[in-house]
């Protein structure tokens, strides 16, 4: 057995979500703090979040919650 094995997993309600706000202002609260900024990508194991024209790459898993921002 492969001990280098990645297992990734997502939800999938997560992800449909995530997607009906892509191109939104957007707060995501992660395990790590929070990010505000626009959601210009969706994908199943992680989002991008630009602020200040700097993309952050955040990991779905790590997601707490998200908001659309005013």
């Amino acid at each position: 057995m492969n001990s280098n094995m990645l297992q990734s997993f997502y939800d999938p309600y997560v992800y449909q979500t995530l997607q009906s706000v892509m191109g939104s202002e957007v707060t995501v609260q992660t395990t790590q703090g929070s990010i505000r900024g626009k959601l210009t990508n969706v994908l199943p194991d992680h989002v991008v979040v630009e602020m200040n024209d700097t993309p952050f790459f955040i990991r779905t898993q790590q997601i707490v919650w998200v908001f659309p921002s005013a």
